[in-house]
């Protein structure tokens, strides 16, 4: 049987080692219950009140098939632990609560979707696809179409039927979303009409399958900390191209014309976090999978030994521009579309 350990103040070499299974957490009495609290306000007010959505901690955000609750990242409940997921990828997914409630309204549509079989409804499967396709471990969203919400980062909606579901019931789920008047002009529209509907004709019924358990719940998670972030990181590693070179030698050179100038290495490293931020905010694509292209561009200039030839400034605004195209081309490549 897991006992809790006393982790809280253990240098983070140490914490690594803990396993999730002692960490001893749950949603109550923290800042989630009362974003749970919320979600199930927003449900009930609009008719769902036989729908009661349970909770748990799990290592990440899901909502396993054929189970009507969601699991919140164990991580999000203790400020030791949200430290540690920013020193190890760089941001916190759901750290905030209008991030938290964004992700939980999201994941209250699969658990929806669950409850009620709704994926057996030929309305269901005309309006998203079958939730029967493969379920991608990859990828690959159109920026430019429209027939899709768009909720979460990364076009989400995109991914799979079971996500378009989703991520469109988010929408419509969210208060003050004016989603009718967002929508239009776009047939995305009438998806969300047709869960307007479905939520009226669900108001009145009770779910179809009413299991409380909890899957991949934190207690039964033996794996220690250090190998969670070293899957998790695996996951979201690009990477890299020798595709960089031509254009890092359009901002950059190797020339000794330039030998008093600053290393580009230097100039990338002295940067990173403000380029890091900005490509992700820019691409929706995680800051971690962005960092590690830079470690990889950072570690290229210093064996070309590449040098400024600009400005600052302008340097940075190459660097970015550079960095977006690449990103940007990095997601449409088979092996390095969008992780699920």
């Amino acid at each position: 049987m897991a006992v809790a350990v006393d982790w809280e103040s253990l240098p983070t070499e140490e914490l690594l080692d803990v396993r999730l299974c002692d960490l001893g957490l749950t949603v109550s009495d923290t800042w989630l219950a009362d974003c749970v609290e919320r979600l199930r306000s927003e449900l009930d007010a609009v008719g769902l009140r036989r729908f009661r959505v349970h909770t748990w901690l799990s290592d990440e955000w899901c909502s396993p098939d054929g189970i009507p609750g969601v699991g919140i990242p164990f991580y999000l409940a203790h400020p030791r632990l949200i430290r540690l997921e920013r020193q190890m990828m760089f941001e916190v997914e759901g750290g905030t609560q209008t991030e938290c409630m964004r992700l939980l309204r999201h994941e209250a549509g699969h658990a929806l979707q669950h409850a009620y079989n709704l994926q057996r409804r030929r309305r269901w499967q005309r309006a998203f696809g079958k939730a029967s396709d493969p379920y991608p471990e990859f990828y690959r969203p159109n920026p430019m179409s429209k027939g899709f919400v768009e909720h979460l980062d990364g076009w989400y909606a995109q991914a799979h039927p079971v996500e378009d579901f989703a991520e469109t019931f988010a929408v419509w789920l969210a208060p003050r979303s004016n989603w009718r008047k967002h929508y239009a002009s776009s047939p995305a529209l009438a998806k969300l009409e047709y869960i307007d509907e479905l939520v009226e004709d669900l108001s009145e019924k009770k779910p179809q399958v009413k299991s409380r358990a909890r899957p991949y719940s934190l207690p039964s998670l033996r794996h220690t900390l250090r190998r969670h972030y070293e899957r998790r990181q695996e996951h979201y590693s690009p990477g890299f191209s020798d595709e960089y070179d031509r254009d890092l030698l359009k901002i950059f050179s190797d020339s000794a014309r330039y030998r008093n100038n600053e290393t580009a290495a230097s100039f990338l490293r002295r940067n990173r976090r403000q380029i890091r931020e900005q490509i992700s905010l820019f691409t929706g694509e995680y800051q971690f999978t962005v960092d590690q292209v830079l470690r990889d561009i950072i570690g290229r200039c210093r064996e070309l030994r590449l040098r400024l030839t600009s400005g600052e400034r302008q340097t940075k605004l190459d660097f970015a521009i550079m960095l977006t195209v690449h990103t940007v081309h990095l997601l449409h490549r088979r092996d390095t579309w969008h992780p699920l």
